[in-house]
């Protein structure tokens, strides 16, 4: 039975939009046969065993600290996954490294593999380089943006296969040089055992939230500034002209809560505005329940034009509309006017007439969630996509020299 081992940035029971895609990675595979475990780097911070069950899956850890100054620090971090790969090898010898961004942990893979003769995998969920951009907390053409891409450039060359989540960061990658044969796109999905099967409508607690008995837009997830949840908000006085009775129902948190809640609190739709804050995962499924919208109004830019996002598959599995801006990761998963509607991206107003247009279809609904969440099924089922794996794993189990890891390397 063949053996995969998936290194992590960090894993269950940590959540995340990462984590969840690891688990519905992990639980698809092992349906399918394979015998799978994890293992993480040091930036697992949640406290647990040195090994962990987790939902059902394995997850080894890696112990110890990093310090130095920056370079120093992340090469070892690198050191520490590689010889807990290399530990763990020993004992539960993996037929393929799966290895998922960022860098440091590509690259602590390619650096076992080198030394366990075991081929590696590595896939690529976003360039972390324009993740940190969009998260405000790195900056464009700084050293340590091109240090990080070097790097990834460096674990690309090595590995035996690369795996993306989307044709946008496909065609990055070849535009700068790598063989598109070496690339293969496993594109975000849903567990639709999970999120298949929509709860009712809980009047409660939409009494609660203050909801009213008219619309609903709904986001939710993080709110980082790449988001353009304060474009939502702007939109809102101009929605509600249309349509009085909508409100918006912003469920999660991060970095620009404070300044999106004082931006409600001046609008002249401030009443029309409901801030929830973060909720317990098992219980995400009752506030898509509110919601006849779901709407993502992501800023421009290199991160959102490149990255498919997760969030609109699982509204879409969820039976709910979804209105999002126009960038290419949302141009990937839906088509407009089909499976979603498409508005400007950084354009409150473009935003609130996609919206109040939306609100005006209602005849239209049933047929526009029918069709989207057929899509999901037929385009973005783990169950389904997970096979997508087994013929890079067979390419590198079947000793193609030129698509394993190089043993000079």
């Amino acid at each position: 039975m063949t053996r995969i081992l998936h290194i992590l940035d960090h894993s269950l029971p940590m959540h995340s939009g990462y984590t969840f895609r690891t688990r519905a990675i992990m639980r698809a595979q092992l349906a399918q046969g394979l015998e799978v475990r994890g293992i993480t780097g040091l930036r697992h911070t949640a406290d647990g065993p040195d090994v962990e069950a987790a939902e059902g899956l394995t997850f080894h850890r890696t112990r110890g600290e990093a310090s130095g100054p920056p370079a120093v620090r992340e090469w070892r971090e690198i050191s520490a996954l590689a010889d807990a790969i290399v530990d763990l090898a020993q004992g539960w010898r993996p037929d393929i490294l799966h290895a998922h961004s960022p860098a440091l942990g590509g690259m602590a893979a390619v650096r076992a593999g080198r030394k366990l003769g075991i081929p590696v995998v590595y896939e690529i969920r976003a360039f972390w380089e324009d993740a940190a951009v969009g998260n405000g907390v790195g900056k464009a053409g700084s050293l340590k943006y091109r240090l990080t891409r070097s790097l990834e450039n460096h674990v690309v060359a090595q590995a035996g296969r690369v795996v993306t989540i989307c044709e946008g960061l496909r065609a990055d990658l070849v535009a700068r040089g790598v063989a598109a044969s070496k690339i293969a796109i496993m594109p975000n999905g849903v567990d639709l055992t999970l999120f298949g099967n929509p709860v009712p409508r809980d009047g409660a607690l939409a009494r609660s939230l203050g909801l009213g008995d008219g619309p609903v837009i709904g986001f939710i997830g993080s709110f980082y500034d790449y988001e353009g949840l304060d474009d939502l908000i702007d939109a809102m006085p101009a929605l509600v002209q249309r349509h009085g009775d909508a409100r918006l129902l912003l469920v999660g948190g991060g970095p620009m809560e404070d300044a999106l809640k004082a931006r409600a609190e001046a609008s002249p739709a401030s009443h029309a505005i409901r801030f929830v804050g973060r909720v317990p995962h098992d219980q995400v499924e009752r506030y898509y329940a509110l919601a006849d919208i779901m709407a993502y109004p992501r800023k421009a830019s290199r991160l959102t034009d490149l990255v498919t996002p997760l969030k609109p598959l699982e509204a879409m599995a969820q039976g709910k509309l979804v209105a999002a801006s126009d960038v290419g990761g949302h141009r990937e998963l839906m088509e407009d006017g089909v499976t979603g509607t498409l508005f400007t991206p950084d354009d409150p107003q473009s935003c609130a007439r996609a919206l109040a247009d939306l609100l005006d279809a209602r005849g239209n609904w049933d047929t526009m969630r029918q069709t989207a969440r057929q899509h999901v099924a037929s385009h973005h089922d783990w169950a389904c996509n997970v096979q997508r794996y087994q013929a890079v794993y067979q390419v590198l189990l079947g000793h193609d020299p030129n698509s394993r890891i190089c043993a000079a390397a």
